[in-house]
């Protein structure tokens, strides 16, 4: 059996949208109402034990994060669905949402159960009018079913889950963003500690995760935490769903087992490149990902392996770049996108953003030397130690990347090429 066809958590490749009756024939909602009979501190180390990770770009353990929440002192908690999927290349989210909304709502229930939260806010990306419209009807819908609002199942614990449409920016992503946006503030990052988990919405312990995150644990909650685990590797358990899109045969959304190597996720999911074409490079990650060249994609998507080879799988997108595409224009498209939503509260990110743009415009222009590919690089570090947030943290990782894998591309559009990127003389 291949790894397609292999029974996973989400089972993508059906693309079918599960209703709420075709979800609970399937046995949706005997995960929370096995939950609900249990001691919450039992499904709390089941889920640890599973060792799901966020799966947003974080990867903070979930149990863990749920546990905080849980105890402490103060009963008035909350939880907070991460849908502001704004990652350029990133769809899985959306694809839950519209698709498997029950399956979300399920776990949104039983997180907020072990979390001992009883309000619930799921904010959606400001563009995503579909999601958030089959979102609204499928709460309204599990709260006649009495699978959501007062008394749930009758066990006496009671969740009501509100929608939030975003603020249409790509830093509501980050939680402490995400907060000062709900409480009607700009979405601008806050000093941590103190985290969501001591202090988060309007000053109350707060479970903040993304929707795929969430979107697990009725089937860890179901099927156990071994099960979970046969899924992926020692360690990184599970699946990941990637969108998968670029200069490939097939693009969208797949579920890959941990373990799996880029090579699978292009090759065999994707069908590798266009007829006549070959694979130039694949961006992970996302816009704040990583460019690697076709003779890594056998590292495995595993977070160890990954972090060894200096490759960022953050929300799971993976674009694959073919011979005729110009590594300069696919990083400046990335400077000119993190520029436009930065949100110039720091100097190093709005100050070395501003200056990569004008350097990779005087790249691709020809009218460029050696010493500004030199400037480039010294500025996108300092970028990397100095931003307040991860936006600046992460936007230069393009740079770096492809600085390292095809340093020849920026020499050869800088009018004293002769020299190599340390203004050393090529042989």
């Amino acid at each position: 059996m291949s790894m397609i066809d292999c029974q996973l958590v989400f089972n993508v490749e059906n693309r079918e949208y599960v209703d709420l009756d075709l979800y609970r024939s399937r046995g949706g909602y005997g995960a929370l109402a096995k939950v609900l009979a249990a001691d919450p501190r039992e499904s709390v180390y089941v889920l640890k034990e599973a060792g799901l990770k966020g799966r947003g770009g974080a990867s903070f353990p979930t149990g863990l994060k749920i546990e905080m929440v849980r105890s402490n002192q103060e009963q008035e908690r909350y939880i907070i669905i991460n849908a502001d999927e704004g990652e350029p290349g990133t769809f899985k989210d959306r694809y839950i949402m519209t698709h498997l909304p029950f399956q979300l709502l399920e776990g949104v229930t039983i997180a907020a159960y072990l979390a001992g939260a009883s309000r619930g806010i799921l904010y959606v990306r400001h563009e995503y009018d579909e999601p958030r419209s089959v979102m609204r009807e499928s709460i309204a819908q599990a709260k006649r079913a009495g699978l959501l609002g007062e008394n749930i199942l009758g066990s006496g614990f009671s969740l009501d889950i509100e929608l939030f449409s975003g603020a249409g920016s790509y830093l509501c992503g980050e939680e402490t963003a995400l907060l000062s946006s709900i409480e009607g503030r700009k979405g601008r990052p806050q000093v941590k500690p103190p985290y969501p988990t001591q202090q988060g919405l309007w000053g109350k312990p707060t479970l903040i995760n993304n929707v795929e995150t969430l979107s697990n644990i009725p089937k860890i909650m179901e099927k156990g935490a071994l099960w979970y685990r046969s899924l992926g590797t020692e360690d990184s358990p599970g699946t990941k769903l990637i969108s998968l899109s670029g200069d490939i045969r097939f693009r969208g959304l797949v579920e890959v087992p941990f373990g799996a190597s880029f090579r699978d996720i292009v090759y065999e999911y994707g069908g590798g490149p266009k007829p006549g074409r070959k694979v130039k490079a694949v961006n992970i990650g996302g816009a704040s990902g990583v460019l690697i060249p076709e003779e890594m994609l056998d590292v495995p998507l595993e977070y160890g392996a990954c972090a060894r080879a200096g490759i960022t799988i953050g929300s799971g997108a993976v674009f694959v770049l073919d011979d005729t595409r110009s590594i300069l224009d696919n990083v400046s498209n990335r400077i000119n996108f993190f520029l436009h939503e930065s949100c110039g509260k720091c100097t190093p990110c709005r100050e070395g953003l501003r200056q990569a743009q004008i350097i990779m415009e005087k790249l691709i222009a020809g009218q460029a030397v050696m010493k500004d590919v030199q400037n480039l690089e010294r500025y996108t570090r300092v970028m990397q130690n100095a931003s307040f947030c991860g936006l600046g943290q992460a936007a230069g990782n393009s740079v770096i990347s492809s600085l390292h894998y095809y340093g020849e591309e920026y020499c050869s559009r800088c009018k004293d090429g002769e020299e190599d990127l340390y203004g050393e003389e090529s042989a």
